[in-house]
């Protein structure tokens, strides 16, 4: 059993540690200005969750490192699956966090299904589209491939999870292009959805809440007190930090910003590292985006080529929203920032999702045993 467990040594040479190096570098920064953020007020609570998440994370990360990625696509209809059931019950007992029910608590803890239902769909696509042997712009298997995605994105839309839902529609965007979907069906699909979110946003489903939660960005001192409060306090926080920022535990303009150590982990990191730490974490990020998607390159099969498209859209929309919208640049949602924010189902998921696609660059080359 405990032979099964191990990667063989040509594996391992195989294995692009840069990658696995930057990416616990990003989690031991997030660490740092969770501790900043929260440590006044709660202690080590919440820093000890998540190096407990993170342990897990590569726990995860390792497993999925050891088992060829084929056998993975053989489990990825149950995988699905058990994440569409996951939404099916968290909407029937889930509980509300900030006018959304996307959480399943087990004691103190929070499982978000949605994060976990993400990688269900990238690998169900990935699956679909190798069998298909690419062939995405077949009318029969276009439809298809929608199917599969539509079903856990309108499950995470009626939550309502609308920041879920955005980075669920990115990756399937990611993928349809990378695949090769001709243009006109992918103009076509944007204009639909845009119609449906229209739709969306007169009905019942879209709660005033998320309305004022989502338009707020574009003119926050309408209301300063209320839904511009948030984003009106992350901007002090960052531009405070300057250029080389306060230095850690010297920042005191990001105590104002609420949810600080999970949505707003940049204001936190602006404020005591300045633009110099912000760009230097940006530059972690580009250049772990830049190895994966060599990774994606290199694949010897569609479903690795689908399965790294998938994981770099997600990372590329979740930092651009993230990032974004704790300067006013984008509509405020509940994204975290890869890595680097507090949360225990994010943290997890980003690893399971690493793991895979460096286990899909791991075995791009045949090994001879």
């Amino acid at each position: 059993m405990l032979q099964s467990l191990k990667l063989n040594k040509k594996l391992l040479r195989e294995l692009d540690y840069c990658t696995i190096i930057l990416s616990i570098c990003i989690v031991a920064f997030g660490c740092i200005n969770i501790y900043s953020a929260t440590s006044k007020d709660y202690g080590t609570y919440y820093i000890r969750l998540q190096i407990i998440f993170f342990i897990l994370g590569l726990i995860m990360a390792y497993l999925f490192l050891v088992f060829d990625y084929m056998l993975i696509e053989n489990y990825a209809v149950i995988i699905y699956w058990a994440g569409v059931i996951l939404l099916i019950i968290n909407q029937a007992f889930g509980s509300t966090t900030n006018g959304a029910n996307s959480w399943i608590r087990i004691g103190s803890v929070g499982l978000q299904p949605s994060e976990f239902a993400k990688i269900g769909m990238i690998l169900m696509l990935a699956k679909k589209l190798d069998e298909m042997e690419g062939k995405i712009n077949n009318p029969r298997n276009l439809f298809e491939l929608m199917f599969y995605a539509a079903v856990p994105m309108i499950l995470i839309v009626i939550q309502p999870d609308m920041g879920m839902t955005m980075v669920s529609f990115f990756i399937v965007l990611g993928i349809f292009y990378c695949i090769g979907l001709n243009y006109k069906v992918i103009i076509g699909g944007i204009t639909s959805v845009l119609l449906l979110v229209v739709g969306i946003w007169n009905s019942p489903i879209m709660q005033s809440y998320w309305k004022v939660r989502l338009t707020s960005f574009l003119d926050p001192t309408k209301n300063s007190l209320g839904s511009g409060l948030q984003l009106i306090q992350s901007q002090i926080a960052i531009g405070s930090g300057g250029i080389f920022g306060r230095g850690f535990g010297k920042g005191v303009q990001f105590s104002s910003v609420p949810e600080n150590h999970t949505d707003f982990i940049f204001a936190v990191l602006s404020e005591e590292w300045g633009l110099i730490g912000a760009l230097i974490l940006i530059l972690l990020y580009g250049i772990i985006i830049y190895r994966l998607i060599g990774i994606a390159k290199e694949s010897k099969d569609i479903f690795g080529t689908v399965v790294c498209v998938g994981f770099i859209s997600n990372l590329l929309f979740s930092i651009m929203q993230n990032i974004g919208m704790t300067m006013g640049l984008m509509p405020i949602t509940g994204i975290t920032l890869p890595f680097m924010s507090y949360g225990g189902s994010s943290l997890l998921t980003s690893f399971i999702t690493l793991g895979i696609v460096l286990n899909v660059g791991m075995r791009r080359k045949k090994i001879n045993f």
